[in-house]
């Protein structure tokens, strides 16, 4: 399986790749693969990571899994490849957007810009098997993510935590919120969105004007090409 990741972020998170926990976690994965379809394609498991250095990191966007359809996971959550349909928690993500900052709605779903500059697209659960939501969760992704959510915190100030769910607030605990501005919001999915848990929240408006308060170069969320 080849799998990419910014160098950075291997020196970061050396001590957590080395961990026994995390073999195992690999193995899990490779066998998963092996055996059946699973998503994103191997080479894009770590794609967020790869598009999005540790020392760049301004945003931190938190999701749960993969999207588990086919073509439609490529390493990011909530983004889908150029072509691909809107899923319905990316149209709502898409609307808010639109109305918090007056830009048209995207065209397509592909977050890359996003990670390019900055936006780290991360997912609790980096893998999935096609058509089982939820398949690969308890196996490790969880505890590496953990990982990953705690070091930022640590070692870096200034980042926005994005944390939008149930799930996604249990990753308070992990964040110092005197060195990091925490915004929290309902999932943008149907569900919860239809319920007034996410509509209205102006994230990506609050999210920048923090930025610009810590001297720091805002996301130009309406790029998305």
């Amino acid at each position: 399986m080849l799998v990419r990741i910014h160098p950075h972020w291997k020196i970061l998170l050396q001590e957590t790749f080395d961990d026994p926990y995390f073999n195992s976690l690999i193995s899990f994965v490779k066998k998963a693969y092996q055996k059946g379809q699973c998503y994103p394609p191997g080479k894009l498991i770590f794609n967020a990571f790869d598009q999005c250095p540790p020392k760049q990191t301004r945003v931190v966007l938190l999701g749960q899994d993969p999207y588990h359809g086919q073509g439609q996971a490529h390493g990011f959550c909530f983004s889908v490849p150029k072509e691909v349909a809107h899923p319905p928690s990316l149209i709502n993500i898409f609307k808010e957007l639109t109305k918090d900052i007056g830009c048209d709605y995207p065209k397509n779903g592909e977050l890359s810009s996003w990670a390019k500059q900055g936006v780290l697209l991360l997912n609790s659960t980096l893998t999935v098997a096609a058509g089982k939501a939820g398949s690969h969760q308890g196996k490790g992704w969880e505890f590496f993510t953990d990982r990953v959510i705690k070091t930022l915190s640590n070692n870096f100030e200034g980042i926005v935590f994005m944390l939008w769910g149930g799930y996604a607030k249990q990753k308070i605990k992990l964040i110092n919120a005197q060195k990091h501005l925490i915004l929290t919001a309902g999932h943008p999915s149907p569900l919860s969105a239809n319920r007034g848990y996410w509509f209205g929240n102006k994230h990506f408006s609050k999210c920048n004007e923090y930025l610009v308060s810590k001297g720091k170069t805002p996301i130009e969320w309406n790029r998305v090409i």
